[in-house]
Protein backbone atom coordinates (compact mmCIF):
# COMPACT_ATOMS: atom_id res chain seq x y z
CA UNK A 1 0.00 0.00 0.00
CA UNK A 2 1.35 3.32 -0.77
CA UNK A 3 2.71 5.36 2.10
CA UNK A 4 0.25 8.88 1.96
CA UNK A 5 1.85 11.85 1.02
CA UNK A 6 1.48 14.94 3.47
CA UNK A 7 2.36 18.34 3.39
CA UNK A 8 3.23 20.74 6.02
CA UNK A 9 3.00 24.20 5.36
CA UNK A 10 5.51 25.52 7.63
CA UNK A 11 8.06 23.82 9.85
CA UNK A 12 7.77 22.36 13.34
CA UNK A 13 9.36 20.37 15.86
CA UNK A 14 11.46 17.71 14.86
CA UNK A 15 9.32 14.90 16.94
CA UNK A 16 6.27 15.93 15.30
CA UNK A 17 7.75 15.97 12.09
CA UNK A 18 9.51 12.42 12.75
CA UNK A 19 6.09 10.99 13.62
CA UNK A 20 4.95 11.96 10.42
CA UNK A 21 7.20 10.70 8.43
CA UNK A 22 7.08 7.13 9.87
CA UNK A 23 3.75 6.97 8.39
CA UNK A 24 4.24 9.35 5.04
CA UNK A 25 5.79 10.86 2.71
CA UNK A 26 6.16 14.31 4.55
CA UNK A 27 7.16 17.95 2.22
CA UNK A 28 7.40 20.76 4.65
CA UNK A 29 6.91 23.88 3.13
CA UNK A 30 9.43 26.61 2.33
CA UNK A 31 10.79 28.38 5.13
CA UNK A 32 9.10 29.41 8.13
CA UNK A 33 6.73 31.86 6.78
CA UNK A 34 3.32 31.71 4.92
CA UNK A 35 3.16 30.18 1.83
CA UNK A 36 1.61 31.97 -1.44
CA UNK A 37 -1.32 30.53 -2.43
CA UNK A 38 0.34 29.01 -5.55
CA UNK A 39 2.94 27.57 -3.72
CA UNK A 40 0.53 25.56 -1.32
CA UNK A 41 -1.58 24.67 -4.63
CA UNK A 42 1.67 23.52 -6.43
CA UNK A 43 2.18 21.50 -3.07
CA UNK A 44 -1.02 20.23 -2.61
CA UNK A 45 -2.09 18.90 -5.61
CA UNK A 46 -1.08 15.12 -4.96
CA UNK A 47 -1.37 15.41 -1.28
CA UNK A 48 -3.57 12.88 0.76
CA UNK A 49 -3.43 15.25 3.76
CA UNK A 50 -2.26 19.10 4.95
CA UNK A 51 -1.25 20.28 8.33
CA UNK A 52 -2.01 23.86 8.86
CA UNK A 53 1.21 26.08 10.61
CA UNK A 54 -0.23 29.23 10.27
CA UNK A 55 -3.13 30.88 8.35
CA UNK A 56 -3.10 29.48 5.07
CA UNK A 57 -6.59 29.96 3.86
CA UNK A 58 -8.48 26.31 2.63
CA UNK A 59 -11.60 26.88 1.14
CA UNK A 60 -13.37 25.30 -1.91
CA UNK A 61 -10.95 26.10 -4.53
CA UNK A 62 -8.08 24.59 -2.89
CA UNK A 63 -9.52 21.63 -1.71
CA UNK A 64 -10.45 21.35 -5.59
CA UNK A 65 -7.16 21.14 -6.76
CA UNK A 66 -6.31 18.35 -3.94
CA UNK A 67 -8.77 15.65 -5.31
CA UNK A 68 -6.64 12.87 -3.18
CA UNK A 69 -7.16 14.94 -0.16
CA UNK A 70 -8.71 13.47 3.19
CA UNK A 71 -7.13 15.06 6.36
CA UNK A 72 -6.61 18.74 7.47
CA UNK A 73 -4.74 18.95 10.79
CA UNK A 74 -4.54 22.42 12.33
CA UNK A 75 -1.64 23.32 14.42
CA UNK A 76 -3.68 25.42 16.52
CA UNK A 77 -7.47 26.05 18.00
CA UNK A 78 -9.21 28.63 15.82
CA UNK A 79 -10.13 27.57 12.75
CA UNK A 80 -11.75 30.60 11.00
CA UNK A 81 -9.03 30.58 7.92
CA UNK A 82 -10.26 26.79 7.00
CA UNK A 83 -14.09 26.37 5.69
CA UNK A 84 -15.04 23.55 7.60
CA UNK A 85 -18.11 23.22 5.39
CA UNK A 86 -16.43 23.14 1.78
CA UNK A 87 -14.43 20.63 3.39
CA UNK A 88 -17.23 18.32 4.96
CA UNK A 89 -18.90 18.65 1.13
CA UNK A 90 -15.81 17.29 -0.29
CA UNK A 91 -15.63 14.68 2.62
CA UNK A 92 -12.36 15.77 3.78
CA UNK A 93 -12.15 15.80 7.92
CA UNK A 94 -10.99 18.73 9.83
CA UNK A 95 -9.40 19.20 13.11
CA UNK A 96 -7.48 21.53 15.66
CA UNK A 97 -5.28 21.35 18.77
CA UNK A 98 -8.11 22.20 21.24
CA UNK A 99 -6.35 22.25 24.99
CA UNK A 100 -3.05 22.02 24.06
CA UNK A 101 -2.91 25.63 24.75
CA UNK A 102 -5.72 26.79 27.39
CA UNK A 103 -3.16 28.12 29.83
CA UNK A 104 -0.46 29.24 28.13
CA UNK A 105 -2.76 31.49 25.94
CA UNK A 106 -4.50 32.54 29.68
CA UNK A 107 -1.04 33.44 30.80
CA UNK A 108 -0.33 35.79 28.11
CA UNK A 109 -3.65 37.35 28.59
CA UNK A 110 -2.72 38.22 32.36
CA UNK A 111 0.84 39.14 31.12
CA UNK A 112 -1.18 41.78 29.04
CA UNK A 113 -3.63 43.12 32.08
CA UNK A 114 -0.55 43.38 34.68
CA UNK A 115 1.72 45.24 31.91
CA UNK A 116 -1.20 47.41 30.85
CA UNK A 117 -1.98 48.28 34.16
CA UNK A 118 0.80 49.08 35.54
CA UNK A 119 2.14 50.48 32.64
CA UNK A 120 5.52 47.80 32.22
CA UNK A 121 6.08 48.28 28.42
CA UNK A 122 5.26 52.32 28.23
CA UNK A 123 7.92 52.00 31.67
CA UNK A 124 10.39 49.92 29.29
CA UNK A 125 10.48 52.17 26.67
CA UNK A 126 10.75 55.30 28.83
CA UNK A 127 14.22 53.67 30.72
CA UNK A 128 15.87 52.93 27.27
CA UNK A 129 15.26 56.11 26.44
CA UNK A 130 17.00 57.63 29.22
CA UNK A 131 14.28 59.73 30.51
CA UNK A 132 13.58 58.08 33.99
CA UNK A 133 15.11 60.97 36.47
CA UNK A 134 14.14 58.81 39.44
CA UNK A 135 11.53 58.68 41.84
CA UNK A 136 8.82 60.72 42.47
CA UNK A 137 5.09 60.55 44.36
CA UNK A 138 3.31 60.94 41.40
CA UNK A 139 5.38 59.54 38.97
CA UNK A 140 4.01 56.93 36.11
CA UNK A 141 1.41 55.77 38.50
CA UNK A 142 -0.58 52.79 37.23
CA UNK A 143 -4.05 50.52 38.38
CA UNK A 144 -3.84 48.31 40.70
CA UNK A 145 -6.30 45.15 40.40
CA UNK A 146 -8.05 44.47 44.03
CA UNK A 147 -11.05 45.14 44.09
CA UNK A 148 -11.51 45.91 39.99
CA UNK A 149 -14.17 43.57 38.41
CA UNK A 150 -12.47 40.91 35.48
CA UNK A 151 -15.01 40.70 32.08
CA UNK A 152 -14.56 37.45 30.03
CA UNK A 153 -16.27 37.72 26.79
CA UNK A 154 -15.90 34.28 25.46
CA UNK A 155 -16.32 31.38 28.11
CA UNK A 156 -14.13 28.91 25.93
CA UNK A 157 -11.28 26.96 27.81
CA UNK A 158 -9.36 30.01 27.40
CA UNK A 159 -11.38 32.11 28.99
CA UNK A 160 -12.57 30.35 31.92
CA UNK A 161 -8.59 29.42 32.22
CA UNK A 162 -7.91 33.49 32.72
CA UNK A 163 -10.88 33.40 34.93
CA UNK A 164 -9.60 31.15 37.67
CA UNK A 165 -6.91 33.05 37.80
CA UNK A 166 -8.92 36.56 39.19
CA UNK A 167 -9.12 35.40 42.81
CA UNK A 168 -5.39 35.30 42.91
CA UNK A 169 -5.25 39.10 42.05
CA UNK A 170 -8.33 39.97 44.18
CA UNK A 171 -10.73 40.71 41.21
CA UNK A 172 -14.46 39.54 40.28
CA UNK A 173 -14.54 37.55 37.66
CA UNK A 174 -17.80 38.52 35.06
CA UNK A 175 -18.81 36.50 31.79
CA UNK A 176 -20.47 37.32 28.35
CA UNK A 177 -20.98 33.94 26.34
CA UNK A 178 -23.06 32.52 23.12
CA UNK A 179 -23.94 29.35 25.67
CA UNK A 180 -24.28 29.18 29.64
CA UNK A 181 -21.27 28.06 31.73
CA UNK A 182 -22.89 26.48 34.57
CA UNK A 183 -19.22 25.71 35.87
CA UNK A 184 -18.26 29.38 35.73
CA UNK A 185 -19.42 30.24 39.21
CA UNK A 186 -21.22 33.15 38.07
CA UNK A 187 -24.47 33.73 36.12
CA UNK A 188 -23.92 35.07 32.34
CA UNK A 189 -23.97 39.07 31.82
CA UNK A 190 -25.49 40.63 28.73
CA UNK A 191 -22.69 42.09 26.92
CA UNK A 192 -23.41 45.49 27.27
CA UNK A 193 -24.25 45.19 31.13
CA UNK A 194 -20.45 43.18 31.46
CA UNK A 195 -18.84 45.87 29.13
CA UNK A 196 -20.13 49.12 31.55
CA UNK A 197 -19.28 46.72 34.73
CA UNK A 198 -15.93 45.25 33.62
CA UNK A 199 -12.32 47.39 35.04
CA UNK A 200 -10.68 44.96 32.15
CA UNK A 201 -12.31 43.07 29.62
CA UNK A 202 -10.69 40.52 27.94
CA UNK A 203 -11.41 39.05 24.64
CA UNK A 204 -11.25 35.42 23.97
CA UNK A 205 -14.40 34.68 22.00
CA UNK A 206 -14.15 32.47 18.59
CA UNK A 207 -13.94 34.54 15.20
CA UNK A 208 -17.42 34.04 13.11
CA UNK A 209 -19.59 36.18 10.91
CA UNK A 210 -21.45 37.07 14.61
CA UNK A 211 -17.90 37.97 16.24
CA UNK A 212 -16.55 39.79 13.37
CA UNK A 213 -16.35 43.75 14.89
CA UNK A 214 -18.29 42.61 18.03
CA UNK A 215 -16.74 45.04 19.87
CA UNK A 216 -16.81 48.62 17.62
CA UNK A 217 -16.95 52.08 18.82
CA UNK A 218 -20.39 51.56 20.20
CA UNK A 219 -18.91 48.95 22.83
CA UNK A 220 -16.62 50.81 23.64
CA UNK A 221 -17.97 53.59 23.90
CA UNK A 222 -20.63 51.75 27.21
CA UNK A 223 -16.73 51.06 29.17
CA UNK A 224 -15.56 53.28 31.59
CA UNK A 225 -13.23 55.66 30.71
CA UNK A 226 -10.72 53.98 32.96
CA UNK A 227 -11.27 50.31 31.95
CA UNK A 228 -8.75 48.26 29.97
CA UNK A 229 -9.37 45.66 26.92
CA UNK A 230 -7.27 42.83 26.65
CA UNK A 231 -8.09 40.68 22.88
CA UNK A 232 -6.37 37.65 23.16
CA UNK A 233 -9.13 35.97 20.61
CA UNK A 234 -8.74 37.26 16.73
CA UNK A 235 -7.56 40.38 15.97
CA UNK A 236 -11.05 41.30 13.70
CA UNK A 237 -13.33 41.08 16.71
CA UNK A 238 -12.35 44.44 17.30
CA UNK A 239 -12.95 47.28 15.34
CA UNK A 240 -9.36 48.50 15.39
CA UNK A 241 -9.76 52.02 14.30
CA UNK A 242 -12.60 52.53 17.17
CA UNK A 243 -10.17 51.52 19.75
CA UNK A 244 -7.22 53.89 18.38
CA UNK A 245 -9.57 56.61 18.37
CA UNK A 246 -10.54 55.46 21.65
CA UNK A 247 -7.29 55.28 23.25
CA UNK A 248 -5.96 58.59 21.75
CA UNK A 249 -8.92 60.53 22.81
CA UNK A 250 -8.72 59.22 26.42
CA UNK A 251 -12.04 57.53 26.24
CA UNK A 252 -10.13 54.46 27.49
CA UNK A 253 -7.18 53.95 29.72
CA UNK A 254 -5.47 51.37 27.95
CA UNK A 255 -5.37 47.90 25.44
CA UNK A 256 -3.32 45.08 25.49
CA UNK A 257 -3.34 42.99 21.68
CA UNK A 258 -1.52 39.89 21.01
CA UNK A 259 -3.64 39.68 17.50
CA UNK A 260 -4.61 42.06 15.10
CA UNK A 261 -7.21 42.99 11.93
CA UNK A 262 -4.69 42.43 8.98
CA UNK A 263 -1.29 40.68 10.42
CA UNK A 264 1.39 41.56 10.49
CA UNK A 265 0.13 44.76 9.71
CA UNK A 266 -0.90 47.08 12.77
CA UNK A 267 -2.99 49.94 12.23
CA UNK A 268 -0.91 52.87 12.49
CA UNK A 269 -2.90 54.48 14.90
CA UNK A 270 -2.60 52.03 17.87
CA UNK A 271 1.46 52.54 16.80
CA UNK A 272 1.16 55.66 18.21
CA UNK A 273 -0.65 54.83 21.39
CA UNK A 274 1.40 55.01 24.24
CA UNK A 275 -1.07 53.27 26.80
CA UNK A 276 -1.27 50.33 24.06
CA UNK A 277 0.77 47.01 25.11
CA UNK A 278 1.39 45.18 21.48
CA UNK A 279 2.26 41.28 21.59
CA UNK A 280 3.57 39.93 18.26
CA UNK A 281 0.87 37.09 18.35
CA UNK A 282 2.59 34.76 20.86
CA UNK A 283 0.00 33.40 22.80
CA UNK A 284 0.72 30.11 22.18
CA UNK A 285 4.60 30.34 22.18
CA UNK A 286 5.95 28.53 24.65
CA UNK A 287 8.74 25.60 24.07
CA UNK A 288 6.26 23.37 25.97
CA UNK A 289 3.26 24.46 23.98
CA UNK A 290 4.28 24.39 20.68
CA UNK A 291 5.82 21.15 20.65
CA UNK A 292 2.38 19.52 22.51
CA UNK A 293 0.27 21.49 19.03
CA UNK A 294 2.73 19.53 16.97
CA UNK A 295 2.53 16.03 18.12
CA UNK A 296 -1.17 16.50 18.83
CA UNK A 297 -2.21 17.86 15.26
CA UNK A 298 0.51 15.17 13.71
CA UNK A 299 -1.98 12.19 15.83
CA UNK A 300 -4.87 13.82 14.58
CA UNK A 301 -3.91 13.54 10.69
CA UNK A 302 -2.47 10.25 10.71
CA UNK A 303 -5.66 9.13 12.15
CA UNK A 304 -7.32 11.01 9.51
CA UNK A 305 -5.15 9.13 7.04
CA UNK A 306 -5.42 5.25 8.18
CA UNK A 307 -9.03 6.05 8.39
CA UNK A 308 -9.88 6.51 11.87
CA UNK A 309 -12.24 9.43 13.41
CA UNK A 310 -9.12 11.73 14.60
CA UNK A 311 -9.11 12.54 18.24
CA UNK A 312 -10.14 16.43 17.99
CA UNK A 313 -11.97 16.36 14.21
CA UNK A 314 -14.84 19.06 14.26
CA UNK A 315 -16.27 17.90 11.48
CA UNK A 316 -17.15 13.65 11.99
CA UNK A 317 -19.93 13.55 9.98
CA UNK A 318 -17.54 14.30 6.65
CA UNK A 319 -16.88 11.05 5.74
CA UNK A 320 -16.86 7.55 6.79
CA UNK A 321 -13.93 5.40 7.24
CA UNK A 322 -11.87 4.69 4.10
CA UNK A 323 -9.99 6.64 1.16
CA UNK A 324 -11.83 9.52 -0.64
CA UNK A 325 -12.35 8.68 -3.95
CA UNK A 326 -10.32 10.35 -6.28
Amino acid sequence: MARPRILVTRPITEDALALLRADGDVTVGPGDREATRQETLDSLRDADGILIVGHTKVDGALLDAAPKLRMVANFGVGVDHIDVAAATARKVWVSNTAGSLTETTAELGWALILSTVRRVAEGDRLVRAGQWKGFGAFFFLGTELPGKTLGIVGAGRIGQAVARKAPAFGMKAIYWSRTPKPDFGAPPRELDALLRESDVVVLTVSLNAETRHLIGAREIGLMKKSAFLVNIARGPVVDEAALAGALVEGRLAGAGLDVYEKEPEIHPDLLRCPNAVLAPHIGSATVETRRRMGLLAAQNLLAGLRGELPPLVLNPAARDPGPRAS
